[in-house]
């Protein structure tokens, strides 16, 4: 006989309830503690957490939130850590907890009344989260804001490590806490890369959905706090709290409490803030000083029309603050004639601007209006200074061995416009002074399919054998396309550069058109950089005076559900016309001359020992030397390599070669692949190919290829993305 299984039926009733979470364990994991308020039910606080602390600690919270919001109508509140930690407080929880940048207490408040607040407003109030979720967010980080200048005023945004002796010189180091959010919000808009507050959730990037668009509402709340002032918009919050619990409400509910509190005008909030990405940009355009005022006239840069704070300055003391509005294009303003130094605009960061750095006017008589500023490595930027960055430069090729220099730049932490860098080095081999150069300009097109247009100069000097070195000089411009959608990952781009080479030549040399020539060149770019399947494809052009040929580059890469690659390419490159002597020009089929300069060789000119079998995929492709090695007509390529086991591979590789007066040439190619870091590290062991079996032929250790890159942006982006 069958015992019945025994059940127990558990009902819930809740009255008034906006959210449920249903949480089921075989332990017990909350902690309950009772405050003046409710009582809060939670597992984020460790056990270690005395319970006289965390009880007065979420007192001081409620408190706190009840004085903006007013009273809560529930008994209790729920803060589960699983959902706690899908909306983290950034910069506290993300830092190694080796560093200890911050107090254990100081991160039990923050990440409990982060948590808190949120449960606070969301168990309340219902409104659409797809449309109004921007109204969420913002009060959620606007009481953030509040409570950290209230409790924590002079909590920096690095913590304790601002004060160690590596950091305490940056202007980083100085940041408060709260400075976060304009710099989020700069690090996003000054790429274009910000959305309106309204978009839906669905579309919204990754970084805009969970941090920066959360950040902008909430400066959004702080920038009508100090245009319209404290009482206003905290009791139109209050109010629009306590009249609306566990209703169906929008956010131009609050909108109409705010029109009853103030005369001054909103639209431009609710309006070009909220429901668009336009990017507030002022400057103080001229100062003009008579006897008893100031003429300043502030010039608006955008195309939204919001209030400006204008500051005088002794200093960096406060001494004049005042509101302006309607500053369409520009404006003269006058103010009273007092003991100030400087004039500035947005001094306190009251509102998100696209660009701080022409926000400040010296009114005394200095040769420059912001002294220069040198500084190690990178920083964000400084107010007050004209920076420049410096680092070290080190560096490797074959033929001027190790090359240690120093790079001057002017490029922060947050992206500007205006790219400067000049990099002078000393070859220790080669006993020669060597170095490059770049300036580049970005410009963002918000209006047009197009993201942006880069453009710029860039040259540099290196030996490209033994005791020769070249020049390169080469102007360029490169248009990127907009993505479909910031959560689209591809990106689409055209280049176009004239390389100029001269090259150095042996003194009882002749020059020829392979020392010194000028190539324009012209490429379409695709890529999606999906980690399981990986697609990108490059249509070139290349013009010279005694040369024409066109090209195409596709490679797909796959990987399985058993983490081994799939790998595939496809070559075709044909001259238009070619009037040139030698191969110095041509297609390589194993290796490509790279007469534009711009692979990684170590040693680009050997054709023996070591450096001769660095492997760079490009053109053919082809990792045996075969007998032809060249085309000075056209050549197709197929190259394929398929997983093993884990980084093991089986490579293959196809080509069709045509020189001029000779008949087509078949080259093939097999072996094993070891793939350790794909572009980075990897081996290759030919078997097979026209030349026989290649295990069999002599000096096999010189017939291995290897790909080696010491190119930092590669090694960036690898680590960025993860191994594959």
């Amino acid at each position: 006989m069958k015992l019945k299984k025994k059940k127990i039926n558990y009902y819930l009733i809740g009255k008034n309830k906006t959210d449920i979470i249903l949480s089921i364990n075989k332990k017990k994991q909350l902690r309950t503690f009772k405050t003046v308020r409710a009582a809060i039910y939670t597992d984020v606080f460790d056990e270690e957490v005395d319970y006289e602390s965390a009880t007065t600690t979420l007192n001081r919270e409620m408190l706190f939130i009840e004085k903006y919001l007013g009273k809560y109508p529930h008994k209790e509140i729920y803060i589960d850590k699983v959902t706690q930690s899908k909306d983290p407080v950034y910069g506290l929880s993300q830092l190694p907890n080796f560093l200890r940048p911050f107090s254990d207490s100081f991160k039990w408040d923050i990440t409990l009344f982060k948590a808190l607040s949120k449960k606070y407003i969301e168990n309340t109030l219902l409104l659409n989260k797809r449309t109004d979720y921007w109204f969420l967010d913002g009060l959620q980080n606007y009481l953030m804001l509040e409570y950290i200048d209230k409790y924590y005023p002079k909590a920096k945004l690095l913590g304790n490590l601002s004060n160690r002796w590596f950091l305490k010189n940056y202007n980083i180091s100085k940041q408060g806490f709260n400075d976060k959010y304009p710099l989020v919000y700069q690090f996003v808009s000054r790429r274009f890369l910000d959305q309106a507050l309204v978009t839906s959730a669905d579309s919204l990037s990754n970084f805009n959905r969970k941090i920066a668009n959360k950040y902008k509402a909430g400066l959004g709340f702080r920038y009508l706090k100090g245009f319209l002032g404290d009482s206003v918009l905290n009791s139109s919050l209050k109010e629009f709290y306590q009249k609306n619990q566990v209703k169906t409400i929008s956010s131009t509910d609050f909108q109409k409490i705010l029109a009853t509190k103030t005369d001054k005008k909103t639209d431009w909030f609710f309006n070009d803030y909220i429901k668009t990405n336009k990017k507030i940009d002022y400057t103080i355009d001229d100062i003009t000083i008579l006897k008893d005022s100031l003429e300043i006239t502030i010039k608006n840069k955008r195309n939204i029309t919001t209030p400006v704070l204008l500051y005088g300055l002794k200093n960096k003391d406060v001494k004049f603050r005042k509101w302006y509005t309607g500053i369409e294009n520009s404006k003269t303003i006058t103010i009273p004639k007092q003991d100030f130094n400087k004039i500035a605009l947005n001094y306190e960061n009251y509102y998100p601007e696209l660009n701080t750095l022409d926000n400040w006017q010296n009114l005394e008589n200095k040769i420059f209006n912001k002294p220069l500023k040198f500084t190690l490595l990178k920083d964000i930027q400084d107010p007050y200074y004209t920076q420049i960055f410096y680092q070290p430069n080190i560096s490797y090729n074959f033929y001027n061995g190790l090359i240690l220099g120093v790079k001057l730049h002017n490029k922060p932490l947050i992206k500007r416009n205006l790219e400067l860098s000049f990099a002078p080095s000393y070859a220790f081999k080669s006993r020669s002074a060597i170095g490059s150069f770049s300036f580049l300009y970005n410009q963002y097109l918000e209006d047009t399919k197009i993201y942006k247009i880069a453009y710029g100069v860039a040259g540099q000097t290196l030996d490209y054998a033994p005791n020769l070195s070249y020049t390169s000089f080469v102007p360029f411009a490169n248009i990127v396309f907009k993505r479909k959608s910031l959560r689209d990952a591809t990106s689409e781009s055209i280049r176009a550069k004239l390389v100029h080479i001269n090259k150095e030549v042996a003194p009882t040399t002749v020059k020829t058109e392979q020392d010194n020539y000028s190539v324009f060149s012209l490429s379409y770019n695709f890529i999606n950089p999906d980690i399981i399947k990986e697609f990108r494809y490059n249509f070139s052009i290349e013009v010279a005076e005694k040369f024409s040929k066109a090209a195409v580059d596709l490679r797909f890469r796959s990987l399985s559900t058993t983490d081994t690659q799939l790998d595939f390419r496809f070559f075709a490159g044909a001259f238009i016309n070619n009037n040139t002597e030698g191969n110095y020009f041509s297609f390589g089929l194993d290796r490509a001359n790279d007469y534009l300069f711009q692979l990684n060789y170590f040693g680009r000119s050997e054709d023996s020992g070591l450096f001769s079998q660095q492997y760079i995929i490009a053109e053919g492709g082809f990792k045996s030397v075969l007998p032809t090695r060249f085309a000075n007509q056209y050549m197709m390529a197929f190259n394929s390599s398929f997983g093993l086991w884990k980084w093991m591979e089986f490579y293959n590789d196809v080509a069709f070669l045509k020189n001029k007066n000779e008949s087509i040439y078949f080259g093939y190619n097999n072996g094993i692949r070891f793939n350790f870091i794909h572009n980075i590290l990897e081996v290759y062991f030919p078997l097979y190919s026209n030349n026989g079996w290649e295990l069999s032929q002599k000096a096999y250790p010189q017939r291995i290829r290897f790909t080696l890159t010491a190119d930092v942006n590669s090694i960036y982006n690898f680590f960025r993305r993860g191994f594959l």
